[in-house]
């Protein structure tokens, strides 16, 4: 049993319509970058997802390894060298993708210093992309989204649907939009796979508006299946068809 059909109800049919096509064609969400965090353990998942993602019709991929200051001690010098391993890998293959790379950045105190000195990594409108953790807001979040702009950077607030604490308190949702902070929702929790507080967070977002980007946030293979099903889901077709999304400015 897949996700998609785990975790969607079968009245008021949850695929997405026949005629509809996936509009997006950058990906910029992913842990594909092997052996650097929790993601591809090696360069063949890491072409395995690349394939897919070709013959699913994306057009380019921003790779998002995480940087966090005790655990994931990524910076430019750790990734751009097997960014270039995996274009060397891809092409060798036949992939076309345009391959890309940045970072997500875990708002800590380690992040504050490199927005403090402008040692960033960005993609597009000099985006950067951020989290949290899953527990509580970061204690320093709110200096940080200033100083972010303050220097000319665009926040992208990866996952907001999975902060519950922000889920049981939706007014905060529109506070940080206010305030210009852009959402990248998991396109994985259109189809339940975090779990139905998550989808219903995922929900109220798409209805508001509030979703400026998707990605997948896929760490490997093992995420292959559930990126089929959200292809086929019906929060998809929505989310595409009724939020601005800015993917394929990117």
């Amino acid at each position: 049993m897949s996700w998609f059909s785990r975790f969607t109800k079968r009245t008021n049919s949850p695929f997405a319509s026949a005629d509809f096509v996936n509009p997006v064609k950058v990906e910029f969400h992913s842990h594909l970058l092997p052996g650097i965090d929790d993601g591809c353990e090696n360069m063949e998942q890491s072409m395995e997802v690349l394939k897919l993602l070709q013959r699913k019709g994306y057009e380019k991929v921003i790779i998002t390894p995480h940087i966090m200051g005790d655990f994931y001690k990524n910076s430019k010098h750790t990734i751009m060298p097997v960014l270039e391993q995996v274009k060397e890998a891809a092409a060798a293959l036949g992939i076309t993708l345009k391959l890309e790379a940045a970072a997500e950045y875990m708002i800590d105190e380690v992040f504050e210093q490199k927005v403090a000195e402008g040692d960033v990594l960005t993609f597009g409108n000099n985006y950067v992309l951020v989290e949290m953790p899953f527990q509580q807001p970061s204690p320093n979040m709110k200096k940080v989204f200033f100083d972010m702009q303050v220097n000319g950077y665009q926040p992208v607030l990866a996952h907001p649907e999975r902060y519950l604490y922000y889920a049981a308190r939706k007014e905060r949702y529109n506070e940080l939009a206010d305030a210009g902070i852009l959402f990248q929702l998991n396109m994985f929790s259109l189809v339940g796979y975090y779990n139905p507080a998550v989808k219903r967070a995922a929900d109220y977002l798409i209805d508001q508006k509030l979703v400026h980007f998707v990605g997948s946030d896929i760490h490997g293979p093992r995420h292959l299946p559930v990126f089929r099903d959200v292809l086929q889901c019906r929060s998809y077709e929505v989310v595409c068809t009724t939020n601005a999304l800015l993917n394929n400015s990117l």
